[in-house]
C-alpha cells in the first residue's frame, strides 16, 4: 500500500513539473513579464518558433564528451608532443567527406564570376598549387596537369591548398550556405549577376550594409519600424560559419569512440578509426582488404596488380572505404588534414581541458559597447584583444630568461626567440597541425593522435582538409 501511494506521489509530481515546464516553455507569453512575444501591440518582442538551427549542407552532428586525447600508439619518433591526458570536446559538426576538387571548383568559380573581371589575384589566390605533384625523379607531370580540374578526379579529395586557402574556403561556404537560407525563406532573392559590390556575405548583411535583391525582408513587428526588416542572428535562421575543425575535435571525430561506449564507460581504446589494431576489414564480403589508402612499405602504395591492396595509388575517392562509428569517410588515410590549431609541442601541457584549442586571437566584442564613449569603446577594445597563439609556450610569461626586455614589439616577439625559426626549429606562430595519415604515408600515421605541422602559407600534395561548425544548443545528437 505505501508503495503505491508513493509510485501514484511519483507520478503526480512528474505531471506537476511537465505541466509547470510546458507553461514555462510557452513561445506566446513571457514568463517573467507576462507580455505577449509576437505582437505588435505589445511592443513586437519577436521570438522564433524554431530555436535549434538546421544541419549544415554536408555535415554530420558529432556527439561531444570526454575522451583520452593523446598517443595510442608507441611514440616511434620518440617526439613527445601528444601525452595522453583527459579532455571534453563539446558537440559540433564535421563534414562526412573531405573537400572534394569538384567542391573546391565550385568556389573557384564564384570567385572568377564574381571578382575575376576586377579582382583576377582573388582568384589566383584560391587556385590550388597543383605544383605539388611535382617530383625531381618521379614521372608526376600528368597530375600536375589534370588532378585538379579533369571530371575523373572530381571526387577526389583537392590537395595543393595552404592552411590559409581551406580557411578562406570555409568562410566563402558559410556565405554561400546562408545566402541560400534566406532566398529559401524569401527573405532575399537571388541575384546571378552579383559583382564584387553586391555579392552576399553574411557579415554585411547582418550590418545592414548587404547591397543585393532584398526581396519582402522579414516581417517588422515593431509597431515604430517599418513593417520589414532584415533577419537577425536571434531570428535562428542563420547557421554559425564554417571553419576547420579544431586538433581536439578533429582526434576525437576520428576515433569515433561512440562506437565503443556501453553505460558510459569505453570498452575498447582504440589505436585507428576503427576496432583491432589491424589495418584490414573483418566484413566478410571484403575479409582482407585494406580499410583505408597508406602506403604499405617501401615502393607499395597500392598492392600487386589483380589484387590490388587499397586500390589507389595517388588519393582515392573522397567517400571511399568504410566510414567510422559517426559516418565519417576517410579518418585516416587518403589525404591528411589541416586542422585549426597552431603547433606546439607541449600543448599537451598547457591546453585547457575542456575544448582545448591553441591559436585564440580574440578581438571580437563580448559584452554590450552601447551607449560607451569613444574612450570607453577604445580601452575596452585593448583590453579586450588577446592574442594567445603562444601562450605558456613561446610568450613572455614562459620564459626563463631575465634580459628579454622586447615585449612591445610585436605579439610573437618572444616565440620568434625561443623558437628560432630557421636556425633550430621550423616552429613559428604560422606553424598549423595537421592529422592523420595519407596516400603515401605509412600505417605509423594513421593513428589520429599523431600530429604533425607545416606552414600555414604551404601546401602538398598530401594534405587535403575539411570543414567543421559549432553545434549550437543542446549537446545531444539524436
Amino acid at each position: 500500500m505505501m508503495l503505491k501511494r508513493f509510485v501514484i506521489k511519483s507520478l503526480l509530481a512528474v505531471l506537476c513539473v511537465s505541466l509547470l515546464v510546458s507553461c514555462f516553455r510557452g513561445k506566446d507569453v513571457s514568463r517573467t513579464t507576462g507580455w505577449n512575444y509576437n505582437d505588435p501591440e505589445n511592443g513586437g518582442f519577436y521570438v522564433t518558433d524554431s530555436p535549434e538551427p538546421v544541419t549544415g549542407p554536408g555535415l554530420i552532428a558529432i556527439e561531444g564528451g570526454t575522451f583520452t586525447m593523446g598517443a595510442t600508439i608507441e611514440d616511434v619518433y620518440q617526439e613527445w608532443n601528444n601525452v595522453p591526458r583527459q579532455v571534453t570536446v563539446s558537440s559540433f559538426y564535421m563534414d562526412q567527406t573531405e573537400v572534394s576538387n569538384l567542391d573546391y571548383m565550385e568556389y573557384i568559380y564564384w570567385l572568377n564570376r564574381v571578382y575575376g573581371s576586377d579582382y583576377p589575384e582573388m582568384v589566383k589566390k584560391a587556385v590550388p598549387d597543383t605544383s605539388v605533384w611535382r617530383s625531381s625523379l618521379s614521372y608526376n607531370e600528368p597530375m600536375v596537369e589534370i588532378y585538379f580540374r579533369h571530371p575523373a578526379y572530381r571526387d577526389y579529395p583537392v590537395v595543393g591548398v595552404t592552411w590559409l586557402q581551406a580557411s578562406d574556403y570555409a568562410l566563402w561556404r558559410s556565405d554561400r550556405v546562408n545566402e541560400k537560407l534566406l532566398v529559401d525563406a524569401g527573405v532575399i532573392s537571388y541575384d546571378p549577376y552579383q559583382n564584387k559590390d553586391s555579392n552576399f556575405s553574411t557579415d554585411a548583411y547582418l550590418a545592414g550594409q548587404y547591397t543585393g535583391i532584398i526581396n519582402n525582408g522579414f516581417e517588422d513587428l515593431d509597431p515604430n519600424g517599418d513593417g520589414i526588416r532584415n533577419v537577425r542572428l536571434e531570428d535562428g535562421i542563420l547557421l554559425p560559419k564554417y571553419r576547420l575543425p579544431t586538433e581536439a575535435e578533429w582526434e576525437y571525430a576520428a576515433l569515433g569512440l561512440i562506437g565503443n561506449t556501453s553505460d558510459e564507460r569505453i570498452v575498447e581504446r582504440r589505436v585507428y578509426p576503427w576496432n583491432t589494431d589491424g589495418l584490414r576489414t573483418n566484413d566478410k564480403n571484403y575479409y582482407g582488404s585494406f580499410i583505408a589508402n597508406f602506403k604499405r612499405g617501401s615502393g607499395d602504395y597500392m598492392g600487386v596488380a589483380g589484387d590490388l591492396n587499397d586500390g589507389a595509388a595517388f588519393p582515392a575517392p573522397v567517400a571511399s572505404y568504410w566510414p567510422n562509428d559517426y559516418g565519417l569517410y576517410n579518418m585516416a588515410g587518403n589525404v591528411a588534414e589541416w586542422v585549426l590549431d597552431v603547433y606546439r609541442p607541449l600543448s599537451y601541457e598547457d591546453f585547457h581541458d575542456h575544448n582545448p584549442y591553441r591559436g585564440n586571437i580574440i578581438t571580437q566584442k563580448s559584452v554590450d559597447t552601447l551607449g560607451m564613449t569613444e574612450e570607453q569603446l577604445a580601452a575596452y577594445e585593448d583590453a579586450k584583444k588577446y592574442y594567445s597563439l603562444n601562450a605558456n609556450d613561446g610568450d613572455y610569461m614562459s620564459t626563463i630568461q631575465t634580459d628579454w626586455t622586447n615585449q612591445e614589439e610585436s605579439d610573437d616577439a618572444y616565440t620568434l626567440q625561443m623558437y628560432a625559426y630557421g636556425e633550430t626549429t621550423l616552429i613559428s606562430d604560422k606553424s598549423r597541425v595537421y592529422k592523420g595519415g595519407s596516400w603515401a604515408d605509412g600505417a605509423y600515421y594513421l593513428s589520429p593522435s599523431v600530429r604533425r605541422f607545416l606552414n600555414e602559407d604551404e601546401c602538398n600534395a598530401t594534405i587535403g582538409f575539411r570543414c567543421a561548425m559549432n553545434k549550437i544548443g543542446s549537446s545531444l545528437v539524436r
